[in-house]
């Protein structure tokens, strides 16, 4: 295991045979980003191809009712997957570009100010496990260390359109990073 996640690292949509269900940036090189959000699979209209685009909260909502949601077409050369490399890479320049949306290094949990709410990356044994949401800001617990509670993104969701309170677990905070 790597002692520090890799980052999640925008790849243009067109490079992957399937897009339902990943997590996506859409926007324009040159004016800005948009993230937080889930792609279903590329449609082709005329001589153009599509991805469909949905908030993550619609499309948790959409999988876990098995609802069909409106989703926007978005022209596949303007969606990038968040595709997450598998170790860090300390030789890439650190510089921004407005060519393509910025990649994302994890943070640990301790330089992280107002964890509620936001993705966090998980140290389990094999690895890393993502999707996850912080529900707590860092604490002291009863034995005195340092721990997050934190609970999958469909719980997440599902707590903000069905009000059900999300199942958390308590997880070291130096188990943690920020996305």
């Amino acid at each position: 295991m790597a002692a520090t996640p890799g980052p999640i690292v925008p790849t243009p949509a067109v490079l992957f045979p399937t897009l339902r269900g990943r997590r996506v940036i859409v926007g324009v090189p040159g004016m800005g980003w948009r993230g937080d959000l889930r792609a279903d699979d590329p449609v082709i209209h005329g001589s153009r191809t599509y991805v469909p685009v949905l908030m993550e909260q619609d499309y948790y909502r959409a999988e876990t009712e098995q609802m069909e949601v409106f989703a926007p077409l978005v022209p596949i050369d303007r969606v990038w997957v968040e595709h997450a490399q598998d170790e860090p890479d300390p030789t890439r320049d650190r510089r921004m570009t407005l060519d393509s949306p910025p990649r994302r290094d994890p943070l640990p949990t301790s330089a992280g100010h107002a964890l509620t709410g936001r993705r966090v990356v998980q140290a389990v044994p094999d690895g890393y496990v993502r999707d996850l949401r912080a529900v707590t800001d860092v604490y002291r617990n009863a034995d005195g260390i340092d721990c997050v509670r934190i609970a999958g993104e469909p719980e997440w969701y599902r707590w903000a359109f069905a009000g059900t309170t999300p199942a958390t677990v308590e997880i070291r905070a130096d188990q943690l990073w920020v996305e």
